[in-house]
């Protein structure tokens, strides 16, 4: 199945789905799987993976948000690190738990702090205006390639200091490690075979000696020299940025063009008041979900919903599913920039929310900005189409059309 995954018997009460969340047609188009898993209780015993899943929102969040009783240091993924190596070092901000969580999740809050990234903002704002302005002239453009990847790989890498910029192996290299929270199946597979190549060039963009003394990676590498961290731990947390930050940013501007594309009313809305960039930008994050599936693992025997749960249950977190659950929501179906979504679990919960989601927002923000001020409408030029990935739910290509102010 893959390595380190060990199979279980779910306990009584708790029903079994014959479903595979991970085939290609529930991972480019997953609504009535989610609407599925919610009708048919708190959680679900899927066989063909040996895993739980949960789709209701108080159960996910109580699940992802309780690092006590459901680990992130045994993966996040299907395997548990307990018992089978990972195909690279765990992640030491996103895949352990306190106290070692409570140490690197400092270092890396005060590097992405508001007031550290402050001064990112107007160079975000210029370069979303050179490149919008130039779609604009051009008409007709792939939307994925041109806006949704060019933007954050202007900004990102330069941001965090890099000397070094290659748009494939960034954007890629977030798409393999998200890929790899899945089973062994071909999106597995097809994305590790990319690691001989992608991983050592990030490797070594992100060593100390290839970046700027004025960026993000700096102010990690300094928690070093103040002894905070080790020189080791702080190169694999600014590798961290770009296994967290870059693809998902990608997937977040792609699924906001897609929903004010598919909701000309809701972007009048925006253009005539941007103030509501910052609330557009979480109303696509609950109803799109750039992070769909993140699992966690039961550290103790436990309960959830009254459904007893065994120390070694591995258990998928649909958040894309708690982020639709009418029980929330109301009306989750509906795309509604006013909405004010406070609470969805786009960014994760608890101690393992999104370490990195002040600087997503900043960037979001700019771009939709930007839209507000400059494009008059958003037409599609062309069908968008999905790219299936075991943890991403993100466009592959999107033919689109700005038309100016």
């Amino acid at each position: 199945m893959i390595e380190g995954h060990i199979a279980f018997k779910p306990a009584d009460g708790i029903p079994v789905w014959d479903i595979d969340p991970y085939a290609e047609e529930v991972l480019l188009h997953p609504n009535e799987y989610y609407a599925e898993l919610r009708a048919r209780g708190p959680l679900v015993y899927i066989p063909k993976w040996s895993v739980l899943a949960s789709g209701r929102y108080e159960e996910t969040r109580e699940i992802f948000s309780d690092h006590a009783r459901f680990a992130s240091s045994r993966g996040v993924g299907l395997n548990d690190f307990k018992y089978g190596k990972p195909w690279r070092p765990p992640s030491i901000i996103l895949e352990v738990d306190p106290p070692d969580h409570t140490k690197t999740r400092k270092v890396m809050a005060r590097a992405l702090s508001p007031k550290a990234i402050a001064g990112l903002k107007e160079g975000f704002l210029q370069t979303a205006e050179a490149i919008i302005g130039r779609l604009i002239r051009q008409g007709s453009f792939e939307a994925v390639t041109e806006l949704a990847e060019a933007f954050p790989v202007a900004v990102f890498p330069k941001a965090v200091g890099m000397v070094d910029s290659d748009r494939r192996r960034l954007v890629d290299y977030g798409a393999m490690v998200f890929n790899a929270l899945g089973p062994d199946n071909k999106f597995r597979r097809a994305a590790m075979s990319q690691a001989p190549d992608i991983v050592p060039w990030i490797t070594a963009a992100c060593a100390r000696e290839r970046l700027t003394k004025d960026g993000l990676g700096a102010l990690i590498y300094g928690a070093a020299d103040d002894g905070e961290v080790t020189e080791e731990e702080a190169a694999m947390l600014v590798r961290s940025f770009l296994s967290a930050g870059v693809d998902t940013t990608v997937t977040g501007i792609g699924s906001a063009l897609w929903c004010l594309a598919s909701n000309p009313q809701e972007y009048q809305k925006l253009k005539t008041d941007a103030s509501l960039a910052r609330p557009c930008f979480e109303e696509v994050l609950r109803y799109t979900s750039p992070v769909h599936t993140f699992a966690r693992t039961a550290n103790q025997d436990t309960k959830v919903a009254g459904l007893r749960i065994a120390e070694g249950t591995k258990i998928l977190c649909a958040l894309a599913s708690a982020n639709l659950d009418p029980a929330k929501w109301g009306d989750p179906d509906i795309f509604r920039i006013d909405r004010k979504p406070v609470g969805h679990m786009a960014f994760g919960a608890g101690i393992h929310g999104c370490v990195g989601q002040n600087l997503a927002r900043l960037e979001l923000e700019a771009v939709l900005t930007v839209l507000a001020d400059k494009v008059d409408r958003i037409e599609f030029d062309g069908e968008p189409e999905w790219r299936p990935n075991n943890a991403i739910h993100a466009l592959d290509r999107m033919p689109l059309r700005f038309i100016g102010r």
